[in-house]
């Protein structure tokens, strides 16, 4: 686990050198063990890792999750503004052409300069003007300013588009996260009720060991008061169940409570948690690290801002556009169309801010901090992100262990409880024995499906870490 977090230092730590240093031109019971198999995620179907669960209901709540979540909208309208404005940017590039007409009827004041010399030479007061034509312009990007611009608003949505993915990956993740503790809750209430059902038993006996004088009026009151406490456990279980189905509810964009009928079930078995998924954590991690979102969304802009210091420097050298007019003009429109009333121009214009007292230098140095902003907050996302994967695969790897053990241990008092049952059967020993015993496995189980949880979750989160699925759909921003 060092190597491979001395091998994402390196890589974060190699790659923001390399851009600091580019010049601005330059991603069968309840009490029986389960065996927890990880799951293999799917390997052509990157985007829908949470479908290694294997559980419809997860994947029906994770698509309406995906499909009706407010800040996944807002984050889809921005992708569709940074295409707009690379669209834009591109256009730039290009030529453009207008056309124009219009019909005018005009009557000059014989007050006015133009009106006292047109009556002094005998020209008409007032005449009808027509005029129709096209011109068009071309900036020629000779410096590489509108490319890089281009490249800049290229760079603006392919960040827009990963946050995107980060939104998503981060929906998805909470929503099978809330499952799995949903399930857990189911688990555990089944249990309980179980433990329940145990306790009013052993109270039972002990009563009538009590009333015929064979055990203290105490041993009552202890299992009396172990079944009271074993009962007050269930309020709370239900109660973190309904709110765990509301939270599932709002995730989906749904009224609370919306759900419940549905995500009730599982009749406490173990089975209904899901069992962990395989993140892909032998694999190098700092591959792998290279899919989330969010480092590439910070890597894009970074770029942006490096772009746009090239663009600021830019400003130091002329522009240069050629443009031409074609188009008629006549006082009838009859001689519209003839040689007479064709009129055209056609130069080179240039545009060069020499003396601006310094609002170029002011550009390129705010276009420079932007750019070393943009550098430091990617650093810093590298940098939690090799946190957040070294975390959650050191998590996955202690949860995995816990559950072996809590395994061993279900298994080993399910033995014991087997074992003192027989010796009940054979009159060895009493059936409080084998009631306690029972308790014992109870208890164990109850553990056991935490930790079964646990992992489950624990995938989940180093699914996360590591980029989740992230469509190769969403990189092809161009």
């Amino acid at each position: 686990m060092a190597h491979s977090k001395l091998a994402l230092l390196l890589a974060a730590t190699a790659t923001a050198a390399m851009v600091a240093a580019a010049p601005a031109d330059a991603k069968s019971s309840q009490t029986k063990a389960v065996t927890d198999t990880p799951a293999v995620l799917p390997q052509v179907e990157n985007e829908g890792w949470w479908r290694a669960f294997g559980d419809p209901v997860l994947d029906r709540i994770v698509a309406t999750v995906l499909a009706q979540n407010c800040d996944l909208q807002a984050a889809s309208a921005r992708i569709d503004q940074a295409r707009a404005a690379a669209g834009y940017a591109r256009a730039n590039l290009l030529p453009s052409a207008n056309l124009s007409a219009s019909a005018q009827r005009v009557s000059q004041s014989l007050e006015s300069p133009i009106g006292a010399a047109g009556a002094a030479l005998g020209l008409p007061r007032a005449f009808d003007l027509y005029q129709a034509g096209g011109e068009a312009s071309w900036e020629v990007d000779l410096f590489g300013r509108l490319g890089r611009e281009r490249r800049a608003a290229l760079s603006d949505l392919g960040a827009a588009t990963h946050t995107a993915a980060a939104i998503r990956l981060s929906l998805a993740s909470e929503a099978a996260a809330a499952y799995v503790e949903l399930r857990r809750l189911q688990a555990s209430l089944a249990i309980a009720e179980a433990q329940v059902a145990n306790a009013e038993k052993t109270a039972e006996l002990v009563r009538l060991k009590v009333d015929n004088g064979f055990a203290p009026a105490r041993a009552l009151d202890q299992a009396v008061a172990r079944r009271d406490e074993a009962r007050a456990a269930l309020p709370g279980l239900r109660a973190a169940i309904a709110a765990q189905a509301d939270r599932i509810d709002v995730l989906m964009g749904r009224t609370a409570g919306s759900a419940r009928a549905e995500l009730a079930g599982g009749g406490g078995a173990l089975a209904a948690i899901p069992a962990a998924i395989d993140p892909g954590a032998d694999t190098v991690p700092a591959y792998l690290m290279r899919r989330r979102p969010d480092v590439i969304a910070a890597e894009q802009h970074m770029l942006a801002a490096d772009d746009r210091v090239a663009v600021a420097l830019k400003e130091y050298y002329p522009r240069i556009s050629l443009g031409g007019l074609l188009g008629m003009v006549t006082l009838g429109i009859s001689n519209m169309f003839t040689g007479d009333s064709v009129q055209a121009a056609g130069g080179v214009s240039l545009r060069w801010r020499l003396f601006d007292f310094g609002r170029i230098d002011a550009e390129v140095a705010l276009a420079r901090g932007r750019h070393a902003e943009a550098l430091a907050m990617y650093r810093g996302v590298m940098v939690q992100a090799t946190a957040d994967v070294e975390t959650a695969l050191t998590d996955l790897g202690e949860a995995r262990q816990a559950l072996a053990t809590r395994q061993q241990q279900v298994a080993a008092l399910t033995a014991a409880r087997d074992r003192t049952s027989a010796a009940y059967r054979e009159g060895d020993v009493a059936l409080l024995d084998v009631l306690a015993a029972e308790q014992d496995v109870l208890a164990a189980t109850q553990q056991f499906a935490a930790a079964r949880a646990r992992v489950a979750q624990a995938s989940v989160f180093a699914v996360r870490a590591l980029g989740g699925g992230l469509g190769q759909e969403e990189n092809d921003h161009g």
